[in-house]
Protein backbone atom coordinates (compact mmCIF):
# COMPACT_ATOMS: atom_id res chain seq x y z
CA UNK A 1 0.00 0.00 0.00
CA UNK A 2 2.89 2.31 0.65
CA UNK A 3 4.05 2.26 -2.75
CA UNK A 4 0.70 3.33 -4.51
CA UNK A 5 0.95 6.32 -2.19
CA UNK A 6 4.12 7.51 -3.84
CA UNK A 7 3.01 6.29 -7.51
CA UNK A 8 -0.13 8.99 -6.58
CA UNK A 9 2.85 11.66 -5.24
CA UNK A 10 5.36 11.18 -8.09
CA UNK A 11 2.37 12.00 -10.47
CA UNK A 12 1.30 14.99 -8.73
CA UNK A 13 4.65 15.88 -8.38
CA UNK A 14 5.27 15.56 -12.17
CA UNK A 15 2.14 17.31 -12.91
CA UNK A 16 3.10 19.85 -11.09
CA UNK A 17 6.55 20.41 -12.26
CA UNK A 18 5.37 20.68 -15.73
CA UNK A 19 2.68 22.75 -14.59
CA UNK A 20 5.37 25.48 -13.30
CA UNK A 21 6.67 25.34 -17.11
CA UNK A 22 3.17 26.01 -18.39
CA UNK A 23 2.84 28.77 -15.62
CA UNK A 24 5.16 31.34 -17.40
CA UNK A 25 6.25 32.69 -13.97
CA UNK A 26 3.10 32.03 -12.74
CA UNK A 27 1.28 34.64 -15.22
CA UNK A 28 -1.33 31.67 -15.98
CA UNK A 29 -4.35 31.31 -13.86
CA UNK A 30 -5.00 27.49 -14.38
CA UNK A 31 -1.24 26.24 -14.65
CA UNK A 32 -0.25 27.89 -11.57
CA UNK A 33 -3.14 26.64 -9.61
CA UNK A 34 -2.32 23.03 -10.57
CA UNK A 35 0.89 23.88 -9.06
CA UNK A 36 0.07 24.46 -6.11
CA UNK A 37 -2.54 21.70 -5.90
CA UNK A 38 -0.07 19.11 -7.46
CA UNK A 39 2.61 19.97 -4.87
CA UNK A 40 0.13 20.11 -1.91
CA UNK A 41 -0.97 16.49 -3.19
CA UNK A 42 2.47 15.37 -3.58
CA UNK A 43 4.11 15.94 -0.21
CA UNK A 44 0.39 14.81 1.62
CA UNK A 45 0.82 11.45 -0.68
CA UNK A 46 4.61 10.86 -0.10
CA UNK A 47 4.10 11.29 3.58
CA UNK A 48 1.34 8.74 3.15
CA UNK A 49 3.94 6.30 2.26
CA UNK A 50 6.17 6.80 5.26
CA UNK A 51 3.54 6.76 7.61
CA UNK A 52 2.35 3.01 6.02
CA UNK A 53 5.92 1.91 7.11
CA UNK A 54 7.94 3.19 3.53
CA UNK A 55 11.90 3.95 4.65
CA UNK A 56 12.27 7.68 4.28
CA UNK A 57 15.67 7.09 1.91
CA UNK A 58 13.51 4.91 -0.28
CA UNK A 59 10.50 6.66 -1.05
CA UNK A 60 12.38 10.28 -1.46
CA UNK A 61 15.08 8.62 -3.49
CA UNK A 62 12.17 7.18 -5.83
CA UNK A 63 10.35 9.77 -5.97
CA UNK A 64 13.19 12.38 -6.97
CA UNK A 65 14.63 9.68 -9.13
CA UNK A 66 10.85 8.80 -11.13
CA UNK A 67 10.17 13.21 -11.47
CA UNK A 68 13.86 13.35 -12.79
CA UNK A 69 13.33 10.91 -15.33
CA UNK A 70 9.20 11.29 -16.16
CA UNK A 71 10.14 15.50 -16.25
CA UNK A 72 13.20 15.30 -18.56
CA UNK A 73 11.05 12.81 -20.56
CA UNK A 74 8.10 15.29 -20.83
CA UNK A 75 10.30 18.18 -21.27
CA UNK A 76 11.94 16.23 -24.54
CA UNK A 77 8.83 15.09 -26.29
CA UNK A 78 6.11 17.50 -25.90
CA UNK A 79 8.03 21.29 -24.59
CA UNK A 80 10.79 21.22 -27.23
CA UNK A 81 13.60 20.97 -24.74
CA UNK A 82 17.01 18.92 -25.59
CA UNK A 83 17.70 15.54 -23.77
CA UNK A 84 21.02 14.59 -24.55
CA UNK A 85 22.87 11.55 -24.38
CA UNK A 86 25.26 12.53 -21.41
CA UNK A 87 21.77 13.74 -20.03
CA UNK A 88 19.96 10.70 -20.54
CA UNK A 89 23.70 8.74 -18.95
CA UNK A 90 22.92 10.76 -15.42
CA UNK A 91 19.42 9.68 -15.31
CA UNK A 92 20.07 6.17 -15.92
CA UNK A 93 22.97 7.08 -12.80
CA UNK A 94 20.46 8.20 -10.57
CA UNK A 95 18.11 5.71 -10.98
CA UNK A 96 20.76 3.02 -10.70
CA UNK A 97 21.78 4.92 -7.57
CA UNK A 98 18.28 4.15 -6.09
CA UNK A 99 17.90 1.17 -7.09
CA UNK A 100 21.13 0.30 -5.25
CA UNK A 101 19.56 2.02 -2.52
CA UNK A 102 16.14 -0.26 -2.28
CA UNK A 103 18.20 -3.36 -2.90
CA UNK A 104 20.95 -2.58 -0.03
CA UNK A 105 18.31 -2.09 2.37
CA UNK A 106 18.22 -5.43 4.10
CA UNK A 107 14.74 -6.50 5.92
Amino acid sequence: MPWLWLVGAITAEVVATTSLKLSEGFTRLVPSVVVVVGYVAAFTMLSQSLTRGMDLGVAYGVWAAAGIALVAAIGALFLGESLTWVQVGGIALIIGGVMALELGGGR
